[in-house]
């Protein structure tokens, strides 16, 4: 049984999230976790009558906890999947702390967050909760979901890499996976500033992704870069009417490089599809990386 993991704050946002990760696992037996986390505020208006700190404790969790409940109120009544367990996790705590901890303690396979459409990606690479969750997990991807995307049903997923770097098997299972479940096609995509022939370290990687992806129909795309890595990626996902878009999350990746762009240029970047970012795992692609690169000196030499 999958475990998946939703923050929720009880915005709008939030609930589109939850209402994505409802369809997209409908036919799956899952286990849901409802995050709310609650820190409260410390008042120092002096007309005011004070708060002993356990009674504000008190009162902020009560709110946490009634919010969960509704919440699973409102998913039973429009969904009322026998294949879903629905569990609620109200935390004094801080967004990433409780997200790392619920990470660890339920074996969570997968994060879905919800986001502001067409600003909420721009929020994402500028420091919102979204960012912090996405940097701070290490070891389950995160399913970000734009507000005004209506759930469809993932068929076309767009995969973006550079080929620079080995990818480990482990690493891709929850793109497979998800392509297996929904019966998909993979769009692998190389975007390059110039276009080029691979090297043998790229065609390696490209070769090994190929392997990965034997039973499942995939496919290359390189393309030009256009005003910058984001609307390159943008125009690619509107032009084949793409579905779902995976990145993985290393140092000089793609996402890495989005998240750096000026913001002159990263504005341009207002996908409504949802984004899977998945993380780095472990050393695995690192050693494999560093074995063929020696292999590679060995036999220049």
């Amino acid at each position: 049984m999958k475990s998946v993991l939703i923050p929720t704050d009880f915005s709008e946002n939030a609930w589109n999230a939850i209402s994505f990760a409802m369809q997209l696992f409908k036919e799956e037996n899952v286990t849901f976790y409802l995050l709310n986390t609650y820190t409260p505020a410390i008042t120092t208006n002096r007309f005011m009558a004070p708060m002993d700190g356990v009674g504000l404790v008190n009162s902020v969790q009560q709110r946490s906890e009634a919010g969960l409940a509704n919440t699973v109120e409102q998913i039973k009544s429009n969904f009322g999947n026998p294949k879903h367990q629905l569990e609620t996790i109200s935390s004094f705590s801080l967004l990433v702390d409780a997200v790392k901890d619920a990470v660890e303690t339920f074996a969570i396979n997968l994060i879905v967050t919800g986001t502001k459409g067409a600003s909420g990606v721009e929020e994402v690479f500028m420091g919102s909760n979204t960012v912090r969750i996405i940097k701070n997990t290490k070891r389950c991807p995160v399913l970000v979901v734009p507000q005004n995307f209506d759930f469809i049903r993932p068929t076309e997923i767009a995969f973006a890499t550079d080929f620079t770097r080995f990818y480990a098997l482990s690493e891709l299972m929850p793109l497979i996976d998800m392509a297996k479940m929904f019966k998909a096609t993979i769009r692998i995509v190389h975007v390059q500033y110039e276009i080029k022939a691979l090297t043998e370290l790229q065609q390696f990687n490209l070769n090994m992704l190929r392997r990965y992806f034997i039973d499942v129909e995939h496919y290359i795309h390189t393309v030009s870069e256009l005003h910058s890595v984001s609307q390159t990626l943008e125009v690619f996902t509107e032009e084949l009417q793409i579905h779902l878009l995976a990145l993985l999350n290393y140092q000089h990746s793609y996402m890495e490089k989005m998240t750096r762009e000026p913001i002159v240029k990263r504005t341009a970047f207002h996908t409504q599809i949802p984004l899977l970012v998945i993380p780095e795992l472990g050393m695995v692609a690192k050693n494999v990386q560093n074995d063929f690169s020696e292999m590679a000196t060995s036999n220049a030499s």
